[in-house]
């Protein structure tokens, strides 16, 4: 993993606020190579971004963390996006089955939420982060939460020792499903139904008209973040 010029990358994160979404990204591919990753949950940030990924760069890679607690509408469409699209990806899971978790810990996403994403996510997420990533793209937008609401498009991400860049980070809702169906994005069904953010099954609830658009994961929990990204606990 390379060392990362902290005074080039806050540099770059306020040169590149007036820049364009593919031009972040093709600023990104062309600089960390095969050392860079988008991570997705196919949501409908993430699908966009494939979109525009691919045709900047056809093959790059993608990875995804299976939980195995995944809805079966994100299992399809992950599969219309391998079908569409020219990626490369790569698919993480915890080392144990649901079965042999849940024989352990019970179903701790309802106990322990946070210690459920460590073990389904966290550990997966840092095993992805290993296989030789410098920098990585992510689908946050400063409007989903108020912990993303500082979200720079290009900022050093201190927990994973990586570059984090948010090419959508100042885009709304709106503009976000103008170029799904601009470009005949496949997206996931569970968004007409309410759910405008989608993670595992078990600890996502569509919400109601008005609330935040994650109010539906982990309600009733106190919790908004799985640990991918900074919640306000978190510094930056």
């Amino acid at each position: 993993m390379a060392t990362i010029d902290t005074v080039k990358i806050e540099r770059l994160g306020i040169e590149f606020e007036k820049k364009s979404p593919g031009e972040i990204i093709g600023w990104a591919l062309n600089e960390y190579g095969d050392r860079i990753s988008f991570a997705s949950s196919f949501g409908a940030e993430d699908v966009a971004l494939i979109d525009m990924i691919a045709k900047i760069k056809p093959g790059v890679r993608v990875f995804t963390l299976e939980t195995g607690y995944l809805f079966p509408e994100t299992h399809d469409v992950i599969k219309r996006i391998k079908e569409k699209y020219n990626i490369k990806l790569e698919t993480y899971a915890p080392s144990n089955s649901v079965e042999e978790f849940e024989k352990e810990h019970g179903k701790l996403y309802k106990t322990d939420p946070d210690k459920c994403c460590a073990v389904r996510k966290i550990e997966p997420l840092n095993r992805a982060i290993a296989d030789n990533l410098d920098a990585w793209i992510t689908g946050i937008r400063r409007d989903q939460s108020p912990t993303r609401a500082n979200t720079k498009k290009v900022e050093v991400d201190k927990k994973f020792n990586l570059v984090k860049f948010n090419p959508i980070a100042d885009w709304t809702s709106d503009k976000v499903w103008a170029y799904i169906r601009e470009n005949n994005v496949p997206y996931n069904v569970l968004h007409d139904r309410n759910y405008p953010s989608i993670g595992c099954a078990p600890c996502t609830n569509p919400v109601k008209h008005g609330e935040d658009p994650r109010a539906g994961r982990w309600a009733g929990k106190g919790k908004t973040e799985c640990g991918l990204h900074p919640s306000g606990k978190d510094s930056k």
